[in-house]
């Protein structure tokens, strides 16, 4: 099974940049694209609907921030919309496709200023609701991805100017933390740093690449019982769709027919 994420910054402009081209060619059975900025009735042309996959969109109650959309190969069992939030589930931030035994889950962190002390306290009530969700469902036999940006990095070597950044959300040591105890805790596993230990792999430059500011806040990670299965892992860089690198990982892993 091959999982494709890829933070879109606006999904007309990364079309425009050739994305679907590029991703339609990587033989992928799913695609997880975050931070749509366009609403799911402007989606409707062929070009955002590729052949041979089933497309599902989950946009923000404004139609213009964020969103989110899987593309699967084969039907999904259902599709599930938010993490129970209320409110919040209007920012279209998250989306999961169930299999028979798996899912595969979309999803785009907030971003949080310091400046902003509400974006902070949303950015952690999105996250303590999405652990509640992951403790809940990680002593069921169903295994699970999640994709996206989820706008914080884990560890010095996922940040080009860690030292710059160590107070800047996204780097903060809360935020750490919170990784730390999805890894250890929980027990759920970033399937890149599984087959990729390189010390120079970043998925995001804010300012361009040039500026020589990379992040690698793009993830897979998944349940403690997929570690086994992760076959393959790589950021695409040689085309630029947005100031994100799409995020290719392999699994050995059959959908099933349905």
């Amino acid at each position: 099974m091959r999982v494709i994420s890829f933070c879109a910054d606006g999904i007309r402009e990364a079309a425009a940049k050739g994305f679907y081209d590029w991703a339609v060619d990587q033989d992928a059975d799913i695609i997880c694209v975050q931070d749509l900025r366009a609403p799911e009735s402007g989606l409707g042309a062929a070009k955002y609907n590729p052949d041979g996959y089933f497309s599902y969109f989950f946009d923000a109650i404004d139609g213009t921030t964020n969103g989110v959309a899987i593309y699967c190969r084969k039907l999904p069992k259902a599709i599930m919309t938010g993490l129970g939030l209320g409110d919040a589930d209007g920012e279209g931030r998250f989306m999961q496709a169930d299999f028979e035994n798996i899912s595969v889950a979309c999803l785009l962190g907030p971003v949080a200023s310091m400046e902003d002390t509400g974006s902070l306290a949303r950015k952690s009530r999105f996250y303590e609701q999405l652990r509640t969700q992951l403790d809940k469902v990680r002593k069921k036999r169903r295994q699970y991805v999640l994709c996206g940006n989820w706008n914080m990095a884990h560890a010095a070597r996922d940040v080009q100017q860690a030292a710059v950044h160590a107070d800047t959300p996204g780097f903060l040591a809360a935020e750490r933390q919170y990784l730390d105890g999805l890894y250890g805790e929980l027990g759920y596993v970033d399937a890149f740093r599984v087959v990729n230990q390189d010390e120079d792999e970043f998925s995001w430059w804010p300012g361009g690449r040039a500026a020589g500011d990379g992040w690698r806040v793009d993830l897979q990670i998944v349940s403690a019982g997929l570690r086994g299965t992760i076959e393959y892992g790589a950021l695409y860089k040689v085309q630029e769709f947005s100031s994100h690198a799409p995020l290719i990982m392999d699994y050995d892993i059959e959908l099933e027919r349905l």
